[in-house]
């Protein structure tokens, strides 16, 4: 009884071993993950729950004929929708005349690290399995992704074991708590939904907008500190209609959380060294002298504040009028 008892363990622990050996890497699995989302023909019905809101979306993604698809609708409320047709991406929400632009990706509430580059977020992000749960009634494998210094937030992910697309995405804060959650309620990978999206070559939608591009090269301030891996994305200048102002803004990103600092002279309109967090974004200003500092972005309160803090001025370059 005993042999047999041992026997069984033993055979028992060699294939437990086997099987976590055959487990896919976290990173290969990201990789899989972002491979079957802009590849496979799929819909996803989820709900984005926030601290004081709850949005259903619907998501529908399509590769046809080598053209990209996307479709997003806002499942409550006024009509609001986003297209993509290849590197054209169109705009529908209510109050704001319909526009489309030249882009590559849709500026939407989509399940995060759809088109993320996993291989350049692992310079600055560990991705750790966390074991296997069940989301929409499927199973899935699930993934922290951490960034290495503790300086913004953490994605959780539960990725369908069977199609790897993301069911689920938690964002979560240095402290555990959880700021946001997609949360998808039920899904299907089809053909079909090729076929039909391909019709959206013949819907009629906003010419392409031709916008201005900046003419802003360099300006009289910096960023003396950041996150590694937040470079810069565009630097803008334009006038505040209500007050006249001059304001310089420039945008960083490290291909999953992005902000932007603003700069101005100061008057009495400026916020004094106010913070504020709503969710995932935060609000820091910093006065330096004569001028206003803002970040804005998707990082933790006590980084926006240290960027703010990090902002430094040459004197001897012209500042704009």
């Amino acid at each position: 009884m005993n042999k047999f008892l041992i026997s069984v363990l033993a055979l028992f622990s060699l294939s437990s071993t086997l099987a976590f050996a055959e487990e896919t890497p976290a990173e290969a699995l990201l990789h899989q993950m972002n491979e079957a989302s802009q590849h496979l023909n799929y819909e996803l019905s989820y709900i984005l729950i926030k601290k004081n809101s709850i949005e259903p979306l619907l998501y529908r993604h399509a590769l046809h004929e080598q053209k990209e698809y996307a479709h997003l609708v806002y499942l409550s409320g006024p009509v609001r929708e986003v297209f993509q047709r290849g590197n054209e991406v169109s705009y529908i929400e209510p109050g704001v005349e319909p526009f489309t632009i030249e882009s590559g990706n849709m500026v939407a509430p989509t399940i995060p690290m759809l088109n993320s580059n996993v291989t350049e977020l692992s310079q600055f992000y560990d991705f750790v399995k966390m074991g296997r749960a069940r989301e929409a009634g499927t199973p899935c494998q699930v993934v922290r992704i951490v960034p290495k210094d503790g300086l913004r937030y953490s994605y959780m992910l539960w990725v369908d074991e069977k199609t790897h697309l993301p069911l689920r995405a938690d964002l979560v804060d240095r402290y555990g708590e959880v700021l946001e959650q997609y949360r998808s309620i039920s899904y299907s990978v089809s053909e079909k939904i090729a076929e039909l999206m391909a019709g959206f070559d013949d819907v009629q939608l906003p010419e392409v907008l031709s916008l201005p591009k900046s003419k802003v090269s360099e300006t009289f301030w910096s960023v003396g500190w950041k996150p590694d891996g937040f470079e810069s994305v565009n630097l803008n200048r334009y006038r505040m209609i209500n007050t006249e102002r001059v304001v310089e803004n420039q945008m960083f990103s490290d291909g999953l959380f992005s902000f932007s600092v603003y700069v101005s002279t100061s008057d009495e309109h400026s916020l004094q060294g106010q913070l504020v967090r709503q969710g995932r974004r935060t609000l820091q200003t910093f006065i330096k002298g004569d001028r206003e500092v803002s970040v804005v972005g998707d990082i933790p309160p006590e980084t926006a504040k240290r960027i703010a803090q990090s902002v430094v001025f040459d004197d001897t370059k012209a500042r704009p009028q």
